[in-house]
């Protein structure tokens, strides 16, 4: 549930949003590396990582994880190091490889984009993460390095995250990783010839304390078996 904060009332006795008296702004993400106990963010860059991207890619057989990305998957080694070349280019989105310290390799990207620091709000998008990286706590570790960079060291009040309505595993997601549901922008994109309602979520600055407590338990040694099995799902460390 969300919840709505208390209203002021201006001079002519109107509901109006709360004071923010002290505001000044978040600061632009840099490039920077994150290090965590299952991965590293690292920035994007196509002679560190592009080769290793490309390999992890390829054990998705039917390019069922590019569906609801806005570009399709490069058909080739080189049409795929010039998508890297020109996401390594790119200032907005800003792009990080996730490298699985398993491996020691790139397993996936992610960014951080539509970034306002005026207003203090921020999203999370183009999330690409290979087989070898989906459903592991790496993935889980990767989103919780950036929210942690963009609340407590660049100042953001609003974290966004959207996908397309019929994604049911980006809302899926979206919620388990702490998000909550806003609503859905109808006929919002026009992308890869077809027309895209958009399914918001978002994290604010009050919520993120409790999200940071629960991706600290669940990331905990204490919660994972010998064998790497979780003994509780990250909503039981929410809850």
């Amino acid at each position: 549930m969300v919840t709505v904060p208390p209203v002021a009332s201006d001079s002519d006795h109107l509901p109006v949003g709360p004071s923010v008296p002290d505001w000044k702004g978040a600061r632009a993400p840099a490039r920077r590396v994150f290090s965590g106990r299952f991965c590293r963010l690292e920035p994007l860059e196509l002679a560190a990582h592009g080769a290793s991207l490309w390999q992890a890619h390829q054990a998705d057989a039917d390019d069922r994880h590019w569906t609801y990305l806005s570009q399709s998957r490069p058909g080739t080694f080189e049409a795929f190091q010039g998508l890297v070349a020109a996401m390594q280019a790119s200032d907005d989105p800003l792009h990080w490889a996730v490298i699985d310290l398993r491996s020691g390799l790139a397993a996936g990207t992610l960014s951080l984009m539509r970034i306002d620091p005026a207003q203090g709000v921020i999203e999370v998008g183009n999330v690409n993460f290979s087989p070898a990286l989906q459903r592991t706590p790496a993935s889980t570790e990767a989103h919780a390095l950036l929210m942690r960079y963009v609340f407590e060291d660049l100042g953001y009040r609003r974290y966004e995250w959207k996908c397309d309505s019929l994604n049911a595993r980006s809302r899926a997601t979206a919620v388990r990783l702490g998000f909550q549901f806003e609503g859905v922008f109808r006929q919002a994109v026009v992308y890869k010839g077809r027309s895209r309602d958009t399914a918001w979520y978002s994290l604010i600055d009050s919520e993120w304390p409790d999200a940071r407590d629960a991706f600290e338990r669940w990331l905990s040694p204490t919660n994972f078996d010998p064998d790497g099995t979780q003994r509780q799902r990250l909503s039981q460390c929410r809850a």
